[in-house]
């Protein structure tokens, strides 16, 4: 029965106050992915974006399918200009092969987050962390698009019905 009706626990109705949550202090290897990716992001540059991944890494964007490995990730991201990513973590783990960090991001100056990420993470022994997964989501939904051959609404004259 859960399972057939909405979750509406998941989703806090538009009146309710939510808490943004405070960072997380990351070690210097971790913090290091999400510098480098914002450099890279800021910059434009897929190809650095890319080296970031696994051979084999998975890109979950939102409204998107999933991407996997570092050419595919590459081609998503190339002719797309930087802008100024912020990131920051909200909790993390890493363990001597295997890390994760969930954090939130934001442009620019914004005063809040717009969305949020996790990251899971590889490494060899003796090697920098690379991201394994990247999946993030937006904070808010997406605005409604008109659907395709819809006309566009019109003006009744007053006085017709």
């Amino acid at each position: 029965m859960l399972v057939a009706g909405p979750l509406y626990a998941q989703n806090p109705p538009e009146s309710a106050t939510v808490t943004e949550l405070s960072d997380s202090a990351l070690p210097a290897d971790l913090d290091r992915v999400l510098r480098d990716y914002e450099r890279a992001w800021r910059a434009g540059d897929a190809k650095a974006i890319a080296s970031l991944f696994t051979e084999d890494g998975v890109l979950l964007q939102n409204h998107r399918p999933p991407i996997r490995g570092r050419p595919a990730i590459q081609a998503v991201y190339e002719g797309q200009p930087g802008s100024p990513l912020r990131l920051r973590a909200l909790a993390y783990a890493g363990g001597d092969t295997v890390g994760y960090i969930v954090g939130g991001y934001r442009y620019g100056d914004a005063p809040h987050d717009i969305g949020k990420f996790t990251i899971t993470l590889q490494r060899a022994p003796g090697k920098h962390w690379l991201i394994s997964s990247d999946m993030d989501s937006m904070n808010a939904p997406p605005k409604p698009r008109p659907a395709p051959d819809t006309p566009a609404p019109t003006k009744t004259p007053p006085g017709s019905h």
